[in-house]
């Protein structure tokens, strides 16, 4: 297991980095401090085959100038707030409006755009690099200091592993979210259509003309969103499903089947 540091460019004058991390079994991550994105993700297939199976840029201005949330942290809130409000405890606090009406991945500077502590952390098994960032009081329209600690790991058996927490001291929203687009057939493959997909989930959240989910938890039986079984995605992308039309594909969260810990997990798919 190994983790190497280089300069990766600068935003706003200050120096950002990239993040080198490899296992023993030919599996490479790229991580840059910037926005903590995931610039690149190595993996052997079953061949042994080494493809780049997330989408990014070279260089850290192609973040900066054009970036489509390409495998940032998103914070302090992911998806959409409607109205670019919200109220806690009878105070209404006001967002930007970055997406329409509504604010979107935490406003015009969220946590895609700042720049993160990174400590890497070396062990037999695994190798982390650790982001630390501190979201003062009134940053973006959020209440509260926010704490947060996002900690990306690779392990020999070629997992990668994203464990998140924060700590406030005033009652605040947080949803923290991770937002690489992935293609298994490589980066440079093309569409993602003829991927094969499996979600172990009943139910998923319908969304209104402006993304916002409309309450209702519907059922995926019946509907394209059912992929309790394995399915191409280029056999239900298509069909003529209002909530496809309004989405423009699959751009919902699913509700995935509790698991023997009782709990229920959420599962968004773009």
């Amino acid at each position: 297991m190994n983790v190497n540091v280089k300069p990766f460019g600068k935003v706003d004058d200050v120096p950002v980095e990239l993040y080198t991390l490899s296992n023993t079994t030919g599996m490479e991550m790229q991580i840059t401090n910037y926005g903590g994105i995931v610039v690149s993700m190595k993996v052997p297939d079953k061949n042994g085959l080494i493809e780049d199976v997330v989408l990014g840029y070279d260089d850290v201005d192609g973040y900066v100038k054009n970036n489509p949330y390409f495998g940032a942290i998103i914070g302090r809130y992911g998806n959409r707030i409607a109205n670019g409000r919200f109220s806690i405890d009878n105070e209404t606090y006001t967002l930007a409006k970055n997406n329409g009406n509504n604010s979107l991945h935490g406003g015009e500077k969220g946590f895609d755009k700042v720049i993160w502590k990174a400590k890497p952390i070396q062990n037999e098994n695994r190798v982390s690099l650790e982001l630390t960032y501190l979201s003062k009081d009134g940053e973006e329209g959020f209440p509260g200091n926010l704490d947060v600690k996002v900690c990306y790991e690779l392990t020999n058996e070629n997992a990668f592993e994203i464990t998140y927490s924060a700590t406030t001291n005033k009652t605040t929203v947080v949803n923290l979210t991770h937002h690489s687009y992935f293609n298994l057939a490589g980066s440079n493959a093309g569409s993602i259509i003829s991927h094969i997909v499996s979600i172990n989930a009943d139910r998923y959240t319908p969304v209104n003309a402006d993304f916002i989910p409309t309450g209702e938890l519907a059922s995926v039986k019946g509907t394209p969103f059912d992929f309790n079984q394995p399915e191409v995605i280029n056999n239900r992308i298509g069909e003529n499903h209002e909530q496809l039309v309004l989405a423009n594909g699959f751009d919902h969260n699913w509700i995935l089947n509790a698991g023997e810990d009782g709990i229920v997990k959420a599962a968004t798919v773009h």
